[in-house]
């Protein structure tokens, strides 16, 4: 257990230290990647569910988002007393830029196995969910 609890932790490392680089952290990244998967204006309750945290928790990552000039707050249609984030072209290129960064980590851990070991792996790890 220690061992798969020691490896996750430098993965994620490894994934910060290259996220840094663009400015970006695991869950800017993962909000922006939402928002570009969604194609439209989210509702912060609706980012918050898929992303299992509370929704203030979620006002705060869109208040740095929105500081660092990547996602932009737009009036809720039906409902206007609410908010939605939407992505502005900025957030969608760091988007983009974080996706292939995280990729290239991906790419060079996988690197390390061969085909077999990473399809075992990927076997063990699903046994896990």
């Amino acid at each position: 257990m220690q061992s798969l609890l020691q490896a996750a932790h430098a993965l994620e490392e490894r994934v910060e230290e290259a996220l840094s680089g663009v400015g970006l952290s695991s869950p800017k990244l993962s909000v922006l990647t939402r928002l570009v998967d969604a194609g439209d204006p989210t509702s912060l309750s609706e980012l918050a569910a898929r992303q299992c945290c509370v929704r203030s928790n979620m006002t705060q990552l869109i208040d740095r988002l929105e500081s660092d000039g990547l996602v932009r707050r737009v009036p809720d249609p039906s409902d206007r007393r609410a908010v939605r984030a939407e992505l502005t072209d900025e957030g969608r290129a760091r988007q983009a830029q974080g996706a292939e960064l995280v990729r290239e980590v991906e790419t060079d851990l996988l690197g390390r196995f061969s085909a077999g070991e990473r399809a075992l792996l990927a076997e063990l790890l699903e046994g896990l969910h």
